[in-house]
């Protein structure tokens, strides 16, 4: 095969590749939807926040969970298997070391950022409230979006059964549990 029957090959390639997205630009313009301004379906337990240097655009959605019926989902057997995904980066031993992340041992009630030998992220630091039932469900949907700066690279745990799993887990490894609401 000479070059210059793999120039024609190329050449077609591209072509065609030209063709299909020229055709699905020219559909959409073609067939144009305007999107609704508002959504549909209203979801219960959502609120939105904005902020006052924008008040047209959502800025942050807040999910208002009730914290009891999120609990009584979680069992510990199934919190400790979840935790599994953690052990990659955090400990929760009493006395236990600082991994990648912090000893977890008595995280419920601890102040965020505030184990003395663990180099946190500004960000953490600069959250400083106390991991309450609330504050560490709301954190482990997604880490990264609640505490925008924290070097916790964890997507998150999507399912509520799985959250409310963990934090029982984690609220029973401490010298002084904290009672469930």
């Amino acid at each position: 095969m000479d070059s210059f029957e793999i120039n024609k090959i190329i050449a077609a390639v591209l072509l065609t590749a030209l063709i299909v997205i020229g055709i699905g630009k020219f559909a959409d313009i073609l067939f144009y939807v305007e999107k609704p301004k508002e959504s549909a379906y209203k979801i219960e337990g959502l609120e939105v926040a904005t902020t006052g240097a924008s008040t047209e655009k959502e800025t942050k959605v807040v999910q208002a969970v009730d914290i009891k019926a999120l609990l009584a989902m979680g069992d510990l057997s199934h919190g400790e298997k979840v935790f599994k995904k953690c052990t990659a980066c955090h400990q929760i031993a009493d006395g236990g070391k600082n991994m990648i992340g912090p000893n977890l041992w008595g995280v419920i009630g601890r102040t965020a950022g505030s184990i003395s030998d663990y180099k946190y992220s500004k960000a953490m630091i600069a959250y400083g409230k106390e991991w309450s039932f609330e504050e560490m469900n709301s954190y482990l949907i997604k880490p990264q979006a609640y505490i925008k700066g924290t070097k916790m690279a964890f997507a998150g745990l999507r399912k509520e059964k799985d959250r409310a799993s963990v934090i029982l887990f984690m609220n029973s490894k401490s010298s002084s549990p904290k009672p469930l609401p």
